[in-house]
C-alpha cells in the first residue's frame, strides 16, 4: 500500500512520457522498441527516483531485456504461433524444482505420507499464483517428474531385494517380473521409469491411496479428474 502511494508519482511522469509499463507495489517493468531506448530510459526513469523521489534502486535487478528475459513477479512474456503469452519465468521454475527435491530427497527418511503432506502444503501456495503461467505440456511433465521421485522415494526405503521384490509382488507385479526387477543393480532414479513400476505405482496410488497428493499443476491433469 505504502509503495502504491510513493510510486503514484512515478505512474504520473511515466505516462506523462507516453510510456508503456506495469507495476506491482515497487516492481516496474516497462516495455520499449529497443536496447538503446531501453538504456536512455532506464538511466532517466533512476534518476528520476532517486533525485525526485529520494527512493534507492536496486540495480541488481534494473535490468533492460527482451520480455522472455525479463522477470516480472516471476513471470515473463512470450509469443507462441502469434499469440502473446504469459509464462512462468525459468527462474521460479528452477526454484520449484529445488524446492521439491528438497521435499523428496531420499535421505530423509520420513513416510510417504508425510513427504505428501509436504508437498501439499507448499503446492497450496504454489499452484494457484503460478498456474496461469503453467501450459498444459510443461505442468503434465512437471506432474510426472514429481511421481517418478515419490516412486524412487519408495523404491529407496524398501532397500533390501528381497523386500522390494516381496512388495512389488504385494502391489500386483508377477514373480518372475517381481524377481528381476526386485534383484536389479539400477540406482532407484533409473529402475522406477521401468514401465512395470509405474504400472505397479500408477498415479492413482498417490492421489487416492498414500495421502491424496495434490501435485498436478494444470486443471486438466489426470489427478484432479479422479476427484
Amino acid at each position: 500500500m505504502l509503495s502504491n502511494i510513493v510510486l503514484d508519482e512515478l505512474d504520473k511522469e511515466l505516462e506523462r512520457r507516453g510510456l508503456h509499463f506495469v507495476r506491482y507495489a515497487d516492481d516496474v517493468a516497462i516495455y520499449v522498441k529497443d536496447k538503446r531506448t531501453g538504456d536512455r530510459v532506464l538511466k532517466r526513469i533512476t534518476r528520476f527516483l532517486r533525485r525526485k523521489l529520494k527512493l534507492a534502486v536496486n540495480e541488481a535487478k534494473s535490468v533492460v531485456a527482451r520480455p522472455w528475459e525479463a522477470k516480472f513477479l516471476g513471470f515473463c512474456t512470450t509469443r507462441f504461433m502469434g499469440t502473446t503469452r504469459t509464462v512462468i519465468h525459468g527462474t521460479s521454475q528452477k526454484r520449484f524444482c529445488k524446492e521439491v527435491r528438497r521435499i523428496t530427497a531420499r535421505s530423509r527418511g520420513r513416510s510417504v505420507r508425510q513427504i505428501i503432506a509436504e508437498l501439499n502444503d507448499y503446492l497450496q501456495g504454489w499452484k494457484p499464483y503460478y498456474q496461469v503461467g503453467v501450459s498444459k505440456t510443461r505442468g503434465n511433465a512437471l506432474n510426472a517428474w514429481i511421481l517418478r521421485r515419490l516412486r524412487a522415494y519408495i523404491w529407496e526405503q524398501w532397500k533390501l531385494p528381497r523386500t522390494k521384490v516381496r512388495n512389488l509382488k504385494k502391489l500386483g507385479l508377477w514373480h518372475e517380473s517381481a524377481k528381476s526387477l526386485g534383484n536389479t543393480r539400477k540406482g532407484p532414479w533409473r529402475i522406477v521409469k521401468h514401465s512395470h513400476i509405474k504400472h505397479v505405482m500408477p498415479e492413482q496410488l498417490f492421489t487416492q491411496k498414500l495421502g491424496c497428493l495434490r501435485c498436478v499443476i494444470h486443471p486438466y491433469s489426470l489427478a484432479e479428474r479422479h476427484e
